[in-house]
């Protein structure tokens, strides 16, 4: 394994796999943080030119924590399928840049069961915008909760009607809203000011008495920490989905309160008693920087961690996957340039993990990007085959605080790539009225038609 290169005179020699990972990566922001980031561009070339002459087996024997000292690495490893992974094993992550390009759907969906994390985040840094685009473009990934999502053709939001004080008439009126304009065939899902049980199961009875009373075929979460989900559920609330925040590491996921077992717990759990006949009845999100956050990196940088809390997702089958691309702010993600990396990063690799990847396309109001930053980087995540964005009134959350993709966006991203809800809801929105001939019907928006 050869961790040097000479470029222009000058020798450029890496003390191991993790520094070539960490220096190979796009420049962010949290790497630089880290102490983690190449130096100058030409190291950050050097890194790359080593890596890409490194092989998956090189990778895959290196992972980011030792498999003794964490349950995210066993996770992980466990999972790969031999067979597959000895057939790529002596490949170099140049060649495999190459062959993902080039591979069909059909041979993409046996190659991912073979590529660990670490694998998967390291042809990523090789890899251009474009290049990702069109490679996650290939990959179409189902799901069935209560519908299916991901389905070719279609593009499904989340409708995330989130409230300051959790008063249940206000966030009735904004879901109401959101269902007019199409959004909300991926989840109805809050996020709760209130994670009590009570305040939880308050919401989803409501959401549940929407659910009956106008019949929309969708699902609904309360985005509470797992256990206060699992707990809403054991008393009775009618639930779908059940929720987590997931890291990349052991001690990441120790930070978020949560371990393999738990979630192994929930999703159990949901098998029994959840309102939704599955089987995926799991929603996870994601943010590079987050394992920085609580010192949970080990000195690895962000893509990487990243990818390997798809590792893990992809162990629980989830429902829902999305990265809250720009939520953590500029200590992770400084600017547009950045951010609209990591969205593309983040798909491509939740994708190659084989999981349903939706993107929060966001950002917070101190770093240096705009809503126009946003829009390109959703049309971009549209053109790449991403499976839902976030639907929030107007595109500011009020009660997180931070700007999203809104209502009106849905929709125009829809008309304009010639995408479709997800079938059963596209039917149901017909009915009303919401939905005409491939676009906003005559009711768009008047969410008086429910009266």
């Amino acid at each position: 394994m050869r961790l040097s290169v000479t470029l222009g005179g000058h020798t450029y020699a890496f003390r191991e796999v993790r520094e070539v990972m960490g220096k190979a990566n796009d420049i962010k922001s949290g790497d630089q943080l880290a102490g983690v980031a190449a130096e100058t561009p030409q190291e950050r070339v050097a890194a790359r030119v080593v890596l890409s002459h490194l092989t998956v087996k090189d990778i895959c024997e290196h992972p980011a924590v030792p498999y003794e000292q964490d349950e995210v690495t066993r996770l992980i490893l466990d999972d790969l399928n031999m067979r597959i992974y000895n057939q790529y094993k002596d490949m170099t992550i140049g060649a495999l840049r190459e062959y993902i390009l080039e591979a069909s759907p059909e041979q993409l969906a046996v190659l991912r069961r073979g590529l660990s994390s670490e694998v998967i985040a390291a042809v990523c840094k090789l890899m251009s915008n474009l290049d990702l685009i069109y490679a996650a473009r290939k990959m179409r990934v189902t799901a069935t909760c209560v519908t299916t999502i991901g389905e070719e053709g279609t593009l499904s939001a989340r409708l995330q009607p989130n409230h300051p004080t959790d008063d249940v008439e206000g966030i009735t009126a904004s879901t109401l809203e959101g269902l007019t304009f199409g959004v909300g065939d991926a989840v109805i899902g809050l996020n709760p000011v209130d994670a009590s049980t009570e305040s939880v199961k308050a919401i989803l009875n409501r959401f549940a008495e929407l659910k009956a009373k106008y019949e929309i075929p969708t699902q609904t979460c309360v985005l509470a920490h797992v256990t206060t989900g699992m707990e809403a559920v054991r008393q009775g609330a009618p639930c779908d989905l059940i929720f987590q925040s997931i890291a990349g590491s052991e001690k990441g996921n120790a930070a978020f309160g949560i371990s393999n077992a738990m979630i192994a717990e929930a999703k159990d759990l949901m098998a029994r008693e959840g309102t939704s006949h599955g089987p995926n009845q799991l929603y996870f999100e994601t943010g590079q920087g987050s394992e920085l956050s609580s010192d949970a990196h080990n000195g690895w940088d962000q893509v990487t961690m990243e990818a390997r809390c798809y590792g893990f997702a992809r162990h629980f089958s989830p429902f829902l996957v999305n990265t809250v691309v720009g939520f953590i702010g500029p200590e992770y993600l400084y600017d547009n340039r950045q951010f609209i990396r990591a969205g593309l990063e983040d798909h491509f690799m939740g994708k190659l993990h084989g999981l349903p990847m939706g993107c929060d396309c966001c950002y917070t109001n101190h770093m240096r990007a705009d809503q126009f930053d946003n829009e390109n980087l959703a049309v971009l995540l549209a053109a790449a085959g991403c499976n839902y964005f976030m639907g929030v009134p107007h595109g500011d959350d009020v009660m997180l605080n931070y700007q999203s993709t809104g209502y009106h966006d849905i929709a125009a991203i829809r008309e304009t790539m010639r995408l479709r809800p997800i079938s059963a809801f596209e039917k149901w929105m017909e009915k009303w009225g919401f939905w005409e001939n491939g676009r906003l019907g005559p009711n768009a928006g008047d969410a008086s038609v429910f009266l």
